[in-house]
């Protein structure tokens, strides 16, 4: 990843490269009072405070405007709605994209170490900027896995999801890292693609890959490779009253796969099973498939594969602690840059210090706690 040598990166170093976006301003010279970078800094802090839209971000504006002068001039005041709407339909998404690389380049200094070395990709849809003119926005985004948003694109819709997985890891050093996917991103050329940036990769498989996935299953149903062609794994949790029994088996044996060869890398298969029983007494069991690159060491494959849950739960959070979905955004621009903000912010709310509260802090009341004092926490953002 990005890294910063030579001085500490700070919020109030990233707010000052953010004033940046200004020379991509398309509004006529003149005629605007708010700069974008005061646009987009008011509704950084005003979304950490918990407002969802534009009309919360306009209102958190107008009632923190004495705070908000501390940081940004604000000659004219603070922006209306209709204008901080406006403004995010004309941003081009790189510059906030530019702006989500400084807070990476922050997480990196300020914990010491690199980003973690495994990479999950996933897909989610924009839900609420459907309309019956228009398919909704789909976007691709690598997740690393304590849940940090690295980097996104804007796809039309999931069968341009290849195309924009390939940007995607071309944005990013993911040398001695492993990438993980859904069945979407097992593609040959994907494979190979990370195997050109010397990544690693654990891969879902699915019916899109009808062959290798039967070989797959058809090699773990047999008990006798199980017992002599496996390492073995298994975790067991209890939650909301409820038993997870986690099971992983790996194999370097791959000499029945028929495709072996058109998998670049490929050394390994897996398969998971998680078995959930209930307090009533019933049980679910789900059985999944894998393929991977990495060496047999069936602890390091289960945990790439456990730590692309976090991708998902990440993309659960945008839309249950920042109400994504419900967001009817519709101009296509202005909810892509809603995204990416929105990523930007879940980010920094991991970052938060809120041990002066006891136990585990959730996301969304970290928000509602920004909120009652947000002159307390947006000086502690200002000093990450």
């Amino acid at each position: 990843m990005h890294t910063i040598q030579q001085k500490r990166v700070t919020m109030s170093n990233i707010l000052e490269h953010l004033k940046l976006i200004n020379q991509a301003d398309l509004r006529q010279k003149g005629k605007t009072k708010y700069p974008l970078n005061e646009i987009i800094g008011i509704s950084f802090f005003a979304m950490s405070a918990g407002a969802n839209d534009f009309v919360e971000i306009a209102c958190f504006a107008e009632v923190h405007q004495q705070q908000l002068e501390q940081i940004f001039p604000l000659q004219n005041g603070v922006p209306t709605h209709d204008t901080i709407t406006r403004a995010f339909a004309m941003i081009d998404p790189t510059y906030l994209q530019n702006f989500q690389t400084q807070f990476n380049e922050l997480l990196n200094t300020n914990q010491g170490e690199k980003l973690s070395k495994i990479l999950s990709i996933d897909g989610k849809t924009q839900k609420g900027n459907q309309s019956q003119h228009q398919t909704p926005n789909h976007i691709v985004s690598i997740v690393d896995k304590h849940g940090f948003f690295l980097t996104q694109e804007l796809v039309d819709d999931k069968s341009n999801e290849i195309t924009a997985i390939f940007q995607l890891l071309d944005s990013l050093n993911i040398k001695g890292h492993t990438i993980t996917s859904d069945a979407m991103g097992t593609q040959k050329e994907l494979v190979k693609k990370i195997r050109q940036k010397r990544a690693d990769y654990v891969l879902a498989l699915k019916a899109n890959q009808k062959t290798l996935h039967t070989e797959t299953s058809r090699c773990f149903g047999d008990p006798e490779f199980l017992v002599t062609k496996c390492q073995y794994f298994k975790t067991m949790q209890k939650a909301r009253g409820c038993v997870e029994l986690r099971e992983y088996w790996q194999s370097k044996d791959i000499s029945d796969l028929s495709t072996k060869c058109d998998w670049i890398g490929l050394k390994t298969i897996v398969m998971t099973k998680n078995t959930i029983s209930k307090p009533d007494g019933t049980v679910s069991v789900q059985t999944r498939y894998f393929i991977s690159s990495l060496s047999l060491n069936v602890l390091e494959v289960a945990c790439a594969i456990r730590g692309h849950w976090m991708v998902e739960s990440s993309h659960w959070h945008l839309d249950v602690t920042f109400g994504e979905d419900a967001n009817r955004t519709l101009e296509k621009t202005a909810a892509f840059n809603l995204n990416i903000l929105r990523k930007l912010v879940l980010n920094f709310l991991k970052l938060m210090d809120m041990s002066e509260f006891s136990g585990l802090i959730s996301l969304q009341k970290r928000r509602f706690i920004i909120s009652c004092n947000p002159v307390k926490y947006l000086q502690q953002l200002l000093t990450l």
